[in-house]
C-alpha cells in the first residue's frame, strides 16, 4: 500500500480535484484501537488497484482534518472508517469489519 499522509485541511480541496479525474480513498486510522489496526492491516495485505488513490489520516494527531471531512462529506465520523470520494462527493463510507478493499474497488468503480 502507497498511502499519501492526510495532515492538513488545505489537502481536502487537492483530494476534492483530484477525485474529478479518479477515485479517492480516505482511511481515518485511530493509533489507539485494535480494530483499526486490523482494518489497516487487511487494507496493506491487499492488491491496491490502479486508478485509486489512498490517503491516510491519524485521527489521534489530526482531529480537525477528521472532524472537517465529517462536515465537508456529511458522513458521521468513526473510527476506522473509510471514504471513497469521487467528483469531490463521499459515494461510500464503510467503518470496522466492514472495511474490505474489494468493496472498496466496487465502489470506487474502477
Amino acid at each position: 500500500m502507497n498511502w499519501k499522509t492526510l495532515t492538513s485541511e488545505e489537502q481536502l480541496s487537492e483530494i476534492n480535484a483530484a477525485s474529478a479525474h479518479q477515485p479517492v480513498a480516505i482511511f481515518k486510522h485511530s493509533t489507539r484501537c485494535s480494530i483499526s489496526s486490523m482494518a489497516k492491516a487487511r487494507l496493506e495485505r491487499a492488491a491496491a488497484p490502479d486508478g485509486l488513490t489512498f490517503y491516510y489520516l491519524d485521527l489521534i494527531s489530526y482531529r480537525p482534518v477528521s472532524n472537517k471531512i465529517a462536515e465537508l462529506y456529511q458522513v458521521p465520523h468513526e473510527s476506522p472508517q473509510v471514504l471513497v470520494i469521487r467528483n469531490g462527493e463521499c459515494v461510500y463510507n464503510e467503518s470496522h469489519s466492514g472495511i474490505l478493499m474489494d468493496e472498496i474497488v466496487a465502489q470506487a468503480g474502477i
